[in-house]
């Protein structure tokens, strides 16, 4: 009970920059390993040395933990930060949906704008308003009030063995060009495919989404999460 109370107040309140990178770290620790620098400054675009001192920063506000050469991971209360960020970006994204009609490709830069500036209770509103989703349009799990998540266990599209079928469970969120490519394709949050075959060189993969087939790059299909529903 006291871990937890010292948790939620060094998490209380924390700045727009800091929840960013907050949930960044929780969004690479999902690969299960600890966030290096140099993969945190490519997600925000910064410089390498601005992000060393932030980590620096964030571990002496006991928001993270860090390694030399080994990376860093979020606390508890860090954790706590990034949930509630991540939190609200997507139900944002799912209120920007369903109540306000936007198009799945149009609505995380929305949300990035909104997330810091967003009380808890309008959130919650927006919530109920929508009946209270579990995921948000791209298919990723919203956590709850209390901070709990269910991730899921998935692989990568690209992973699935020729004669594999899975379902799409969740897709990257980041590049509007490539949601309205999947959407365009059907390789939405529960379409059904099946893996025909991968390139040996290019690494492209041709795919049966329903009744028609499609070839689409490595680079995409690692964006397509999916869970095996049969085997080949």
């Amino acid at each position: 009970m006291k871990r937890a109370r010292r948790a939620a107040k060094a998490a209380a309140k924390v700045s727009a920059p800091v929840e960013d990178y907050l949930k960044t770290i929780y969004e690479l620790e999902r690969t299960g390993a600890p966030a290096g620098t140099n993969e945190i400054a490519l997600r925000l675009a910064i410089a390498p040395a601005s992000v060393s001192g932030m980590v620096r920063k964030l571990a002496r506000q006991k928001l993270l933990a860090h390694e030399r050469y080994r990376g860093v991971t979020l606390t508890e209360a860090g954790r706590t930060v990034a949930l509630r960020t991540i939190r609200r970006h997507r139900v944002i994204e799912a209120y920007l949906t369903r109540a306000l009609g936007f198009s799945w490709d149009r609505v995380h830069d929305e949300a990035e704008r909104l997330e810091h500036a967003a009380s808890e209770e309008l959130v919650d509103r927006m919530e109920a308003a929508i009946g209270d989703p579990t995921t948000d349009p791209h298919g990723a799990p919203i956590p709850t009030r209390d901070g709990r998540i269910v991730e899921r266990p998935v692989l990568a599209l690209s992973e699935l063995a020729p004669r594999e079928r899975g379902r799409v469970v969740e897709v990257g969120d980041e590049d509007a060009g490539r949601l309205r490519f999947l959407g365009e394709v059907g390789l939405t949050p529960g379409a059904r495919v099946q893996m025909l075959e991968r390139s040996q060189v290019s690494g492209a993969v041709r795919l049966r989404v329903g009744a028609r087939e499609h070839t689409i790059g490595t680079v995409l299909a690692d964006t397509v999460l999916v869970e095996r529903t049969e085997r080949a």
